[in-house]
């Protein structure tokens, strides 16, 4: 099971759907991030840069819209240890068998000065924040049975003024001031996670209609992105006429920025109002977006991070950096290759998984935790 996987008996195929979607921008800002595309303070930009930082100003609002959409389900879901132990089991999987396979064909990294922390990374993925992304998704997970009975029982007013004054602290106050603060960690952390959960039980309870309509909404996210990269070339271009506002130049991007989340609302409202038709299509839908997390942990595992683009380049060449087709035509492919031999490697550990839930469902282990989960609801 992954993230969001099994909230649902019938997931919705318009949210699956925006979950592919999301994964596929995150996707672009590995790709932006890791081929060192983006511009550079102190530097001129190039017209490649500049490009990049507009994919950047789009694909940013995707790990919010992810996080949006597990609140939206799970604000309104029993909590399961089953769940929480296999999300854990899953990244387990990753964290291991990538590894495993690494020191197999020769490729595996070891580092003399920091072999212990190393060690402690792939033995407890989640403390360490081998993922940051799983790191504050589970601390979320774990605060989400407080997180609803707070979204149960306080007034809707209560519940409004909650969300406000944590989007005050994490949000508003970040997005203004060009100073850096020790507890802002730009959205990478459960904080902002916590928030962005409320902010999705809010909206399902009170069937809140962000914008009006889905073209509004697609509008919310265009303005909003396209607001992004105005203030990134801005301050991009002070930077380098007057040496000032380093911290700021990187706050556009920033998971927390004020317009980052507007545009997350907008997308996730955008596809809110849509509704795909039953069919195929929606099937195939339903079929992959489960699979979608594998893709995340699959390219982001340590010893694959910082490789991965070395790899695309021993096949496609070296990233072009003087034409944007070029540059538009290498993402496209490498964002196709990384997503589908994702899928794949999680289709295949999800094979594994449910023949094990199959052959272990009458043992011990598996009877207790069913009855976890039964004393849980």
């Amino acid at each position: 099971m992954s993230v969001g996987e099994g909230l649902t008996k019938k997931r919705d195929a318009n949210f699956e759907l925006l979950r592919i979607v999301a994964m596929l921008m995150i996707l672009v800002l590995h790709y932006n991030s890791y081929t060192d595309s983006l511009l550079k303070l102190g530097e001129p930009a190039t017209k490649v840069q500049v490009f990049a930082t507009l994919l950047e100003s789009f694909a940013i609002t995707g790990v919010n819209t992810y996080v949006l959409i597990s609140g939206y389900f799970m604000s309104t879901s029993k909590t399961k240890v089953s769940r929480m132990l296999s999300l854990i089991a899953q990244v387990y999987f990753y964290t291991i068998i990538i590894s495993l396979a690494m020191i197999v064909v020769g490729s595996f990294v070891v580092h003399s000065g920091n072999s212990v922390f190393k060690t402690v990374q792939y033995l407890f993925p989640i403390s360490s924040e081998h993922y940051w992304f799983v790191t504050a998704y589970v601390i979320m997970y774990v605060f989400s049975p407080i997180m609803n009975a707070a979204v149960n029982t306080l007034s809707r007013k209560q519940l409004k003024y909650s969300i406000f004054g944590l989007l005050i602290w994490f949000c508003f106050i970040k997005s203004i001031v060009p100073v850096m603060f020790s507890t802002d960690h730009y959205g990478y952390d459960y904080g902002w996670f916590i928030c962005l959960y409320l902010i999705a039980a809010y909206i399902r309870k009170y069937d809140v209609t962000l914008f009006y309509n889905a073209r509004r909404s697609a509008l919310v996210f265009v303005g909003s992105s396209l607001m992004i990269f105005a203030i990134s070339l801005a301050t991009h271009f002070f930077n380098l006429q007057t040496g000032r506002l380093n911290y700021y130049a990187g706050v556009p991007t920033d998971y927390n920025f004020i317009f980052t989340l507007t545009g997350s609302l907008g997308l996730f409202s955008c596809f809110r109002f849509l509704k795909m038709k039953e069919g195929t299509g929606a099937d195939v839908v339903r079929f992959v977006a489960p699979l979608t997390f594998g893709v995340y942990l699959a390219h982001m595992h340590l010893e694959v991070r910082d490789r991965w683009v070395e790899w695309m380049e021993s096949l496609m060449g070296p990233v072009p950096t003087d034409s944007i087709l070029l540059f538009v035509w290498y993402l496209l492919r490498c964002v196709v290759i990384l997503f589908f031999a994702g899928v794949f490697v999680d289709w295949i550990r999800k094979t594994i998984f449910d023949f094990l839930g199959r052959v272990l469902h009458e043992s011990w282990l598996f009877k207790k935790i069913r009855q976890w989960d039964d004393n849980l609801c």
